[in-house]
């Protein structure tokens, strides 16, 4: 998975909600508190709103009038960075950091106004969209605005060095070989291995299938991110200042806070959910340990025991399709192998965005602007460092909408940029609210938008737009159902305990000489996944995966996963669809898409479940339709797993 952010990310703004593409900023206003000393009330009251109503006037102008500036340096940082864009990023960033967190301290002057609904609800937002705070003090924000930006710096410019391990040197040129010139194309390309992007060890964890050299690559890059162990900690004390000076205990409870309940009653929720959704999860560990040990023996992956992390074909062990060619079941394994019908179909990347942007236009909504394909950053730039995590942008609030990504011809890249997509329609849907509503109705809604698209990538569709001839039978359903749950059932554990590390740091229960320990108890517990390798005590494996010295909020992506399951059955039911609910495609309904752009054009105006309500009819998120969708291979998987010790 990819990271889906905006032009003005969490180090940016300090997670501004009103310019995060996901912040998840909407919380439910809480009733009124009645004022004694306004009796006569009505003018007090009246006064109180216009003072309110000019605050909210000042505090949307601000930001439409440097939103565009912040934009535009945040986009040069993250395309080309060098010392004089970080330079830049950093100085916006600390301007803009302080600016909200000004704004947030005069909101809360209104604390007890009694105020209309829509006024009550932008004034939270202000405060619930600081990801991370600075205190007032002199400096702080400066201070903050510098760590952030050298942060996302060290890790999108990390390196490591192959040459002297585990890898010959045959070995390590043709593992680079296909990293660095797939097609043959690029017969300059260096294959000495002696400084191995990040990018590029997220491709080698892929395709490799050697555990010594998995391990390898898998270690050094966690070994690589302990430098950020300083800066991290220390963001995470100037994070928890400024929190507490807003009214809230850390930054876990000010993240928790935005989803319109308590942050008591948002911890529960998820847990609720993670019930629903944990039974497919213990089912597909089960059966992948043992087609791993089937592989590897007993001496890799004891069959009682958490898998190694490095063996699952993801440097953070967070999905699993990648050893979809290890990993298979039912009668026969799938026909379809997307990563070659692209490439037999000639696409490349731009033709890849243009049919994702096909699909959107097939349910109705406008093509994107022009601007989108000259400005986007759709591939890797030759000769510069650029952060090739996957993001929408939105950098002007109206319609200079982009993509940025490094994009290579494959399924998981097709699959990231309908994705992708999905925020950009998200945020030209919403573009006329009001500046502070103009974001997603929760920020699991803003990630499951594209999603719920790309889960109409059936064999239907795929039929649909010329990759297949014929959609293959019944009887390979089970393979492209495991294919489905290696990506999308093997996250939620991942989804879900990135955060509840990080409430735990924040709250001080995991402190900096525990964030290996705490991090690898919570990825024993959910996960179920072990290190390749001994870990350091000291270290700072968390670090090694970009949401977190990112400051990205991630229980975003847990959410999405759910909701996107939950939007794609709305989707299915409204077009009448019969069939087991994998195979259905809404591609082409006009239908579907009049629906779905009510429930963007809403943005955060109302609270999330009046979004939901909009086009799912209920009003509560729910784990059963992604249970629904994955029931004939959870059938499958209880009886392969039969006689077998699962757990760990």
């Amino acid at each position: 998975m990819k990271t889906r952010s905006s032009a003005l990310t969490a180090a940016m703004f300090g997670g501004v909600c009103l310019v995060a593409v996901a912040a998840g900023c909407a919380k439910k206003p809480e009733p009124a508190k009645a004022d004694p000393a306004a009796a006569a009330g009505e003018t007090v009251a009246g006064d109180e709103t216009e003072r309110a109503r000019a605050f909210l006037d000042k505090v949307e102008t601000t930001y439409r009038d440097l939103y565009e500036e912040a934009g535009r340096i945040q986009w040069v940082n993250a395309t080309y960075i060098t010392d004089d864009t970080d330079w830049l990023a950093a100085r916006s960033a600390a301007k803009l950091t302080k600016l909200s967190v000004d704004f947030a301290k005069e909101a809360a002057t209104f604390k007890d106004a009694d105020l209309p609904a829509d006024i009550r609800r932008k004034l939270d937002f202000i405060t619930l969209g600081i990801v991370a705070p600075a205190p007032s003090r002199e400096g702080a924000a400066k201070e903050l605005a510098d760590i952030t930006t050298r942060l996302g710096s060290t890790y999108s410019t990390g390196t490591i060095d192959l040459t002297n391990g585990a890898f010959s040197a045959a070995d390590l040129a043709a593992a680079l070989k296909r990293v660095r010139d797939p097609d043959g194309k690029n017969p300059g390309a260096d294959l000495s291995g002696a400084a191995v992007r990040q990018d590029e060890t997220e491709l080698l964890m892929r395709q490799l299938r050697n555990p010594a050299h998995t391990a390898e690559v898998w270690t050094k890059w966690h070994d690589y991110a302990a430098q950020m162990k300083g800066d991290y900690a220390r963001m995470v004390e100037i994070g928890n200042e400024g929190a507490k000076e807003l009214g809230y205990a850390d930054m876990g409870a000010l993240w928790r806070s935005g989803y319109d309940m308590s942050p008591e009653e948002f911890e529960a929720e998820v847990d609720r959910l993670w019930g629903q959704v944990k039974p497919l999860y213990d089912q597909l560990h089960c059966f992948v340990r043992a087609e791993l040990n089937e592989k590897y023996g007993d001496a890799v992956v004891p069959l009682n025991e958490p898998i190694r992390a490095d063996l699952l074909g993801n440097m953070w062990a967070q999905e699993w399709g990648s050893i979809s060619d290890i990993v298979s079941i039912g009668p026969e394994r799938s026909s379809i192998d997307l990563d070659a019908l692209l490439k037999a179909k000639g696409y490349d990347p731009v033709k890849m965005v243009k049919t994702g942007e096909a699909f959107f236009s097939s349910l109705g909504f406008d093509p994107l602007p022009e601007t989108f394909w000259t400005r986007s950053q759709i591939v890797k730039p030759p000769g510069r460092e650029v952060v090739c995590h996957a993001s929408a942008w939105d950098v002007d609030l109206k319609d200079d909408i982009r993509i940025k990504m490094c994009t290579t011809v494959g399924a998981e890249d097709f699959v990231t940029i309908h994705h992708e997509l999905g925020h950009n329609y998200y945020q030209r849907a919403y573009k006329d609210q009001p500046v502070l509503f103009q974001n997603g109705a929760n920020d699991g809604f803003h990630e499951a938008i594209g999603d719920m698209i790309a889960l109409s990538i059936t064999p239907e569709y795929l039929k649909q737009i010329g990759l297949i001839d014929a959609v293959p039978p019944a009887s390979e359903d089970m393979g492209l159902l495991m294919r489905q749950a290696l990506d999308k059932i093997a996250f939620l554990p991942f989804g879900l305990l990135v955060d509840k590390y990080r409430w735990n740091v924040f709250s001080g229960e995991i402190t900096p000489e525990t964030y290996n320990e705490g991090w690898w108890a919570l990825r024993t517990q959910y996960q179920g996944v072990a290190p390749p390798s001994p870990r350091a005590p000291d270290g700072f494996d968390a670090g090694a995966k970009y949401h977190v010295p990112g400051n990205v909020p991630y229980t975003r992506y847990f959410l999405a996963r759910i909701l996107q399951f939950q939007f794609y059955k709305a989707a299915c039911d409204q077009i009448g669809w019969k069939g087991p609910l994998h195979r259905c495609s809404f591609y082409g309904s006009k239908d579907v898409g009049k629906r779905l752009n009510a429930m963007l054009e809403m943005g955060a105006s109302k609270p999330w479940p009046d979004a939901l309500e909009a086009f799912t009819g209920t009003r509560r998120m729910d784990g059963s339709a992604i249970v629904a969708y994955f029931a004939p291979l959870m059938d499958e998987l209880k009886k392969q797993n039969a006689g077998r010790q699962c757990g760990w």
